[in-house]
């Protein structure tokens, strides 16, 4: 009878869990479906993740607009050159050469966040517009703050093409997609409240 409760108990247990883990799914789902940018205000920098390229179409466009002065593209492959990230900006696109900066180092979120904290504190930047994918966005924001603390960051998350964010649970790709990024923003969580934890001890 022992083994019976307990084994009934660790079920207990699980399905609490898993409502749990698939309430907070659905919540993260609605939230970045719902993101949008922030238009108007200025920056010292534009950041853009990697991973997409409408992201680097974005901050070129924001760039050209003059939102910002210096635009920083984190985590670009080795070899690609600021004007390759040009390519198919339009005439006159040349102009913003001086104002691009490639990092090469990133290979993960976590080094995004590093590789922009070390180039800001070199150009002394203050507040920057962070450009990444919508569904990526909640867990650029732990890594960045935690990184760079005392920068304000703008969130301008770009909306991806594969990404449906109408009745998404219907799409087997943007439905995987979700639940892996969820994963991830729960661990960079852990990792966030951990870090604050060791500094407060």
């Amino acid at each position: 009878m022992g083994a019976r409760r307990f084994l009934a108990s660790l079920a207990g247990i699980g399905l609490v869990m898993a409502l749990a883990w698939l309430t907070g799914l659905v919540w993260f789902a609605e939230r970045v479906s719902r993101l949008a940018p922030q238009p108007g205000s200025t920056t010292d920098a534009i950041v853009v993740l990697t991973g997409g390229s409408e992201r680097v179409a974005e901050g070129v466009s924001l760039l050209s607009a003059g939102t910002a002065r210096l635009l920083f593209v984190s985590g670009v492959p080795a070899g690609v050159t600021p004007e390759a990230v040009l390519n198919g900006a339009g005439a006159g696109a040349t102009a913003l050469l001086p104002n691009i900066v490639l990092g090469h180092s990133a290979q993960d979120t976590t080094g995004n966040a590093a590789e922009t904290a070390e180039w800001a504190r070199r150009e002394g930047i203050a507040s920057l517009r962070l450009v990444t994918a919508n569904y990526h966005m909640p867990r650029s924001l732990i890594e960045f703050r935690r990184a760079l603390p005392g920068v304000a960051i703008v969130p301008h998350p770009v909306f991806p093409d594969r990404f449906k964010d109408r009745e998404w649970w219907r799409w087997p790709g943007t439905l995987a997609l979700m639940v892996r990024e969820y994963d991830k923003y729960l661990l960079a969580l852990a990792r966030d409240l951990a870090a604050r934890l060791a500094a407060e001890g």
